[in-house]
């Protein structure tokens, strides 16, 4: 409750049903700037294998053009299908609550209960190779540095090449040497990642470390970010992609 309110709380739609949905981040950012009593989007429901419900979510074609509108011909497209999760609330009781601010004083008055959420989903994009790039390039955005200008109180101390530089190493240090694995920029990894994940379901460590030629530590805080590690049969000890990055044939019927 705000700090401003008087503590009262309008309870008139407490009967009122409201879904509470999850989307993804650019479907959020593309809805908040939409004009007023815009259409969004559409639900298509439809019986899919095995006669259980089928749920798509179509973006609007006026939000799909504007988010594509500002982006590049070689940057990938947000996605406009989606698939419509629903989850089973019945373990939990949830509501959604707002503080209405008074047009004179600018402060919230009270508390409003907006209803009670009888219904939890996610849209959830298809994860096609589209949706792929699409990951890979935000990932490649967050990390980022911020540019820093540093200002030079002196000249920096330059020094002279030499004419040649003599190294000796020992066997044991060449050898080292030759068998150091380099680490690749990160979005060469996570695309030869998502290729091999293409082909196969699951890969145990060994056999990514031979795909990738990456250390095994270094493969390991990637393959966190994008994948899960089985620790129970039929697929123990073995990586398989996230849901929001997995794109199976067979998904479709046998899960969500």
């Amino acid at each position: 409750m705000s700090a401003n309110s008087t503590g009262d709380m309008d309870i008139i739609n407490a009967s009122r049903g409201v879904w509470l949905v999850k989307v993804p981040k650019y479907m959020a950012t593309e809805w908040a700037t939409a004009p007023a009593k815009s259409e969004l989007g559409r639900l298509k429901i439809s019986k899919g294998l095995g006669g259980r419900p089928e749920i798509l979510f179509d973006l609007s074609g006026d939000v799909f053009e504007q988010a594509n509108s500002h982006r590049g011909a070689s940057d990938p497209k947000i996605p406009k299908e989606h698939r419509f999760i629903i989850s089973d609330i019945s373990h939990q009781h949830l509501a959604v609550f707002s503080c209405p601010k008074d047009d004179k004083s600018g402060t919230s008055s009270k508390l409003v209960l907006e209803g009670n959420v009888v219904q939890k989903g996610e849209c959830r994009p298809k994860a096609d190779t589209n949706y792929m790039r699409l990951k890979a390039k935000q990932m490649e955005i967050a990390r980022r540095p911020n540019k820093v200008v540093l200002k030079l109180d002196q000249t920096p101390i330059s020094y002279l090449p030499v004419n040649s530089h003599r190294v000796e190493l020992d066997t044991d240090s060449k050898r080292k040497g030759e068998n150091k694995k380099s680490r690749d920029e990160k979005d060469k990894v996570l695309d030869m990642l998502f290729k091999a994940f293409e082909k196969h379901q699951y890969y145990n460590s060994k056999d990514l470390e031979k795909i990738t030629k990456q250390p095994s530590t270094y493969l390991k805080t990637i393959l966190k970010e994008i994948c899960v590690y089985n620790t129970k049969n039929p697929h123990k000890n073995k990586w398989e992609l996230k849901p929001e990055y997995r794109h199976y044939e067979e998904e479709k019927g046998s899960k969500n």
